[in-house]
């Protein structure tokens, strides 16, 4: 087992981790840029070092400062928390190259899985349902428009190099395909410095529900049931749930061994999420896989009673998995709280907290870094904390969610609490029926909160 673990990442998920070590007895070292001296995660490390300024590409996106950290407080281990550095196959094989452990996937499994054309191909070949589309990249207008007019209006045309809605547009005729097309090649090429396309046909009522999954270095894999992530804003997670209320036993059977096929097919170390699309017809897609932990893994963990950042560790250190897979026997709700302003088109609010009243009781778990006088800063991801309950149905979970949210206070900036709460009264949500859609087809009055 290590003995000490470099977390290289900041706010909750790095605290999150520094939680397990100690409680398994290994020393920690945490890393920060000067915008986060205050942070928590600086507090309970037993070893703490500043790598840089506030912007992320002079800190947390240093690849050489954060290896110098580790070598000089002779880490043995790095966990990269999710996003930054967690699915860069170059940190992963810096870290290995200087006899460093990367706790999470291969450099290998990370550009495989990365390349979201390779992936398809990978997934196709090893028998995972995929969406149909494109045979890789689609290089020229001429042969988009011969892809869509096969596979029937309306398509998608995706980013290969993308994520969290970047470079996608949806095309409904092909007298928009050309501009849509270029478009996004822009944005991708702007954002990923990659223009690189492929197309998938558009998904009818789409349900975003993804697959937990763990793999050892011998090559078996297990999974851990689904998570619904159908509540989203502009591509963005928002709310997370187990298990999925659109789920029957048959079909968490079917996308359970399509998501171990994904895993076994790459020979997946370590945790990872494989993601799905489901159509009204609950019919499963393969859309992507995610060679990290996700932000919404403490649901996951509340109904199955298991630590997935112990068992990211001892995979890395060379530890065997059960193998056994996992059927939810509770019901469990993740709200993310971002420091936004639901009531002003969700517009970003750092600043200081002035006072904070945190939530309770039976079946509430609070993951968060800040606390009354922390300054949010404005230079990372506007999440401050994830508000689980846990419950025996969806019913009960929902009604410990909407207690938890009215005793949770924040003063001194926005944040989307009120959205939550009225997401959890509305109908089309609390009757399960929620697609990837929905908040485009719904507006929340806020006038009636304080």
């Amino acid at each position: 087992m290590f003995k000490k673990i470099l977390i290289a990442n900041r706010g909750e998920i790095a605290l999150r981790v520094i939680r397990t070590c100690k409680e398994m007895g290994i020393k920690t070292v945490a890393v920060y840029s000067t915008a986060d001296k205050d942070s928590l995660h600086v507090r309970f490390a037993d070893e703490a070092i500043c790598i840089g300024p506030a912007p992320s590409n002079e800190s947390y996106l240093d690849i050489p400062r954060i290896i110098s950290a580790a070598e000089i407080t002779n880490a043995d281990a790095v966990h990269p928390g999710y996003g930054f550095l967690s699915e860069n196959s170059k940190f992963s094989r810096i870290c290995t190259e200087n006899g460093i452990k990367f706790i999470g996937a291969t450099p290998e499994q990370i550009d495989g899985m990365g390349n979201k054309a390779q992936a398809k191909s990978t997934m196709e070949e090893a028998g995972v349902p995929c969406v149909p589309g494109s045979k890789g990249l689609v290089k020229t207008t001429a042969e988009a428009k011969k892809i869509a007019k096969k596979i029937g209006y309306p398509v998608m045309i995706k980013a290969s190099a993308g994520g969290g809605g970047k470079g996608m547009r949806f095309i409904p005729s092909e007298d928009e395909l050309e501009e849509l097309m270029d478009s996004a090649k822009r944005e991708s090429a702007a954002c990923f410095g990659n223009d690189d396309m492929y197309m998938e046909k558009f998904i009818e009522e789409p349900r975003h529900i993804e697959i937990q999954i763990i793999g050892d270095q011998t090559g078996n894999a297990c999974h851990l049931s689904e998570r619904d992530c159908s509540t989203q804003r502009r591509h963005q997670k928002l709310v997370e749930e187990v298990p999925s209320p659109f789920m029957t036993k048959k079909l968490r059977d079917e996308m359970g061994q399509a998501a171990i096929k994904a895993a076994k097919a790459v020979k997946y170390e370590g945790a990872g999420t494989v993601e799905f699309l489901v159509d009204k017809h609950r019919k499963f897609y393969f859309m992507e896989m995610n060679t990290r932990i996700q932000v919404e893994h403490c649901v996951t963990e509340e109904v199955v009673g298991f630590d997935l950042i112990r068992e990211q560790i001892k995979v890395a250190a060379g530890y065997k998995i059960s193998g056994k897979n996992y059927t939810p026997q509770l019901h469990a709700i993740e709200c993310r709280i971002n420091a936004e302003d639901p009531i002003n088109g969700f517009r970003p609010s750092p600043g200081k907290i002035n006072e904070l009243h945190t939530p309770g009781g039976h079946g509430i778990r609070l993951d968060t870094h800040v606390y009354s006088g922390y300054a949010i800063p404005p230079n990372y991801d506007s999440m401050i904390a994830k508000l689980i309950s846990v419950a025996q149905t969806r019913e009960e979970a929902i009604a410990k969610m909407k207690r938890a949210l009215d005793e949770f206070i924040i003063e001194g900036i926005k944040t989307t609490i009120p959205f939550h709460i009225k997401l959890m009264e509305n109908e089309t949500f609390v009757n399960g029926g929620v697609t990837t859609k929905f908040l485009e087809e719904v507006e929340f009055d806020y006038s009636d909160m304080k």
